[in-house]
C-alpha cells in the first residue's frame, strides 16, 4: 500500500465553515470548539477576488498586486464613472490580505502574550509525540516563539518552500524552461529535446510539430525519423517512493506530469514511460501536420550540429513556483530542484539537486545546519529541516530588497479559499482568509508553515512540524488552530 502523502484537497471547498480549537474537558479529554471571530462579507469578497484572478498570473497574483497598490486605503474605491444623479460609490471592504512586507512597529512586541496563546494548543495530543515550532517577525527576524526551533524534523511538503526559494534565487522569477525540436544536418532525423518542463502540454507539442513540419517542407522533406533526448537529467529516474500516484518518473521530457487522465493536480495514475509517451504524442502531431514519421520514436541525443526548428517555453518560473506551492505539486517541485542543480553546475539528479539547494540557501544565509534535502518535493522521509530554517526562508521572501523571491509568499495556499487549504478552514474561523501556509502530510507526519498578519499589522512567519500523530484528520485541525491563534495575537 502506498504511503500516505500530501495531496490537494479533494473535499468540496467550504469557505463557510470554521477551524476548530482544542478545549480541555474536566475528564482530561479534548473537544473541538469554534474559534471566536467571524469572517466578514468583505473577507469573502476579497478572497474571492484572489480566486477569480487564478492562483497564479505570471508569477504574481493579480489580487495581490491590487492590494499592494492600494496600500492602506480601505474605502472609497472608484468603481466606474458615476452619473451626476447616481449613487455615491460604496466604501470598499478592508484589505483581507495586506500588501506583503507592510508592517506596523509602533506597538511593543509581546512574546509572552504569544506564548500564552500557543501554550494550550502546542501540546495537543492530536499533534503526536513530537512538536517543534518557530514564530518570527519577518521585518526584524526576531524570534517571538520557539519550541525546538532548531530541531531537525521530517518536513513533508513544507520542504517545497526551500526548493522554490533556491530556484528563484538562482534562476530569477522570469526564467522559462525550453523544450526544443532539433533537425539533423541531413534533415532526416528530428529530435525532441526535453528541457525539464513537467507542464509541457499536447497543445504545445502540436504547435511545435507545425513549426517542425514547415522546416521540413523548406528542405523538401515529407518524412523523418523521430528521436527524443532526455539527457538533461541524470541519475535515478524513479523517486524512492515510486511507483506512486503522487509523482511520475523524474525525467526531462513529459507531458502533463505524466498523468494518464486530464487532471492537473492531486493524485493520478502515472505513465511508466513519460518521455516515450511524449515522443509518441509528438509523432502523432507531426503526422497530422503532414509529416510521415518512419519507425517508432527512439531515445537518442540530438546531433551536435542539429539546428533548432521549434521551441516551446514554459510559464515563468514565478508561476511554476506558485503552482507548486498552491497545489503541493510534487512533479514541478522536483523539476525546480533539478533546474537549480543545472544552474549551479551540479548534475541534474537527486544528489546534485540536494547539493545545489543546500549551497544556494547558504548564500541566502539560511541556517542549514543538520538540514538534509533528499528530494525537492518532501515525499522522501529522509528529508530533514528545522522550523527555524522554514521561518528564515519566509522572512527572506518577505524582504523588500528581494522582490524576486516574493512568489514564495504569493503561492502559499490561503486558508479556506485555495489550494491545499481550501477545505480546512470554515467561514467563522478567525484565520480564514488571513493565513497563508504550505501544508505537509506524510504518514504520522504533519506540518504547516506560512505567514499571518497579527493585530498590530506585523507579518509573522511560522512553522509547526509534528510527528507521531495517529491521523492527519486529527492533526490538521490542531495545526490550523495554532496558526489561527497567531492571527489573534498582538492586540
Amino acid at each position: 500500500m502506498a504511503e500516505q502523502v500530501e495531496e490537494p484537497s479533494v473535499r468540496p471547498s467550504d469557505p463557510w465553515g470554521g477551524p476548530k480549537i482544542l478545549t480541555k474537558k474536566r475528564n482530561g479529554a479534548y473537544t473541538w470548539q469554534v474559534i471566536a471571530g467571524s469572517a466578514t462579507l468583505g473577507l469573502v469578497v476579497a478572497a474571492g477576488a484572489v480566486l477569480a484572478a487564478g492562483p497564479w498570473d505570471n508569477g504574481q497574483r493579480k489580487a495581490e498586486r491590487a492590494l499592494a497598490a492600494a496600500g492602506d486605503r480601505t474605502g472609497g474605491a472608484h468603481h466606474g464613472r458615476p452619473t451626476p444623479d447616481g449613487p455615491r460609490p460604496a466604501p470598499s471592504a478592508p484589505a483581507v490580505l495586506p500588501a506583503l512586507g507592510t508592517t506596523t512597529h509602533d506597538a511593543p512586541q509581546d512574546p509572552a502574550g504569544l506564548r500564552d496563546a500557543l501554550a494550550p494548543l502546542i501540546g495537543a495530543p492530536e499533534l503526536g509525540t513530537e512538536v517543534a515550532a518557530s514564530v518570527i517577525d519577518t521585518a526584524t527576524g526576531k524570534e517571538l516563539y520557539g519550541r525546538g526551533a532548531t530541531t531537525p524534523m521530517t518536513p513533508a511538503s513544507t520542504i517545497k518552500i526551500a526548493t522554490a526559494t533556491a530556484a528563484l534565487s538562482v534562476l530569477g522569477p522570469g526564467h522559462r524552461i525550453a523544450t526544443t525540436a532539433a533537425l539533423s544536418p541531413d534533415a532526416r532525423t528530428l529530435t525532441l529535446v526535453g528541457g525539464g518542463d513537467p507542464t509541457l502540454s499536447e497543445t504545445a507539442l502540436r504547435t511545435m510539430a507545425g513549426k517542425a513540419a514547415e522546416a521540413l517542407r523548406e528542405d523538401d522533406k515529407d518524412s523523418v525519423r523521430l528521436t527524443y533526448d532526455t539527457s538533461r537529467y541524470t541519475g535515478p529516474v524513479l523517486h524512492p517512493i515510486s511507483p506512486n500516484e503522487n509523482i511520475a518518473p523524474v525525467t526531462a521530457l513529459m507531458v502533463n506530469e505524466g498523468r494518464l487522465d486530464d487532471t492537473d493536480r492531486g493524485v493520478a495514475d502515472r505513465s511508466e514511460d513519460p518521455a516515450g509517451d511524449a515522443a509518441r504524442t509528438f509523432a502523432a502531431q507531426l503526422e497530422k501536420a503532414g509529416v510521415k514519421v518512419t519507425g517508432e520514436p527512439r531515445e537518442a541525443r540530438a546531433d551536435d550540429k542539429a539546428r533548432t526548428v521549434a521551441t516551446h517555453r514554459s510559464a515563468p518560473l514565478s508561476a511554476l513556483v506558485e503552482r507548486t506551492l498552491t497545489n503541493s505539486d510534487n512533479d514541478i517541485a522536483e523539476a525546480l530542484a533539478r533546474q537549480t542543480a543545472i544552474a549551479k553546475g551540479e548534475k541534474a539528479s537527486f544528489a546534485g539537486a540536494r547539493r545545489a539547494v543546500t549551497n544556494e540557501l547558504k548564500k541566502l544565509r539560511i541556517p542549514v545546519t543538520d538540514a538534509h534535502f533528499a528530494d525537492g518535493s518532501g515525499l522522501d522521509r529522509k528529508d530533514r529541516v528545522t522550523p527555524a530554517l522554514l521561518t528564515a526562508l519566509l522572512a527572506r521572501a518577505a524582504d523588500p530588497d528581494r522582490p524576486g523571491l516574493r512568489p514564495v509568499l504569493t503561492g502559499l495556499p490561503i486558508a479556506g479559499f485555495s489550494g491545499t487549504l481550501d477545505g480546512r478552514y470554515e467561514k467563522d474561523a478567525g484565520g480564514t482568509g488571513l493565513i497563508r501556509a504550505k501544508t505537509g502530510t506524510l504518514n504520522r507526519v504533519n506540518a504547516l508553515a506560512g505567514t499571518v498578519v497579527d493585530r498590530q499589522g506585523r507579518l509573522l512567519a511560522f512553522a509547526f512540524l509534528a510527528s507521531g500523530s495517529l491521523h492527519a484528520t486529527q492533526a490538521e485541525p490542531a495545526l490550523d488552530a495554532l496558526a489561527t491563534a497567531l492571527a489573534g495575537t498582538g492586540g
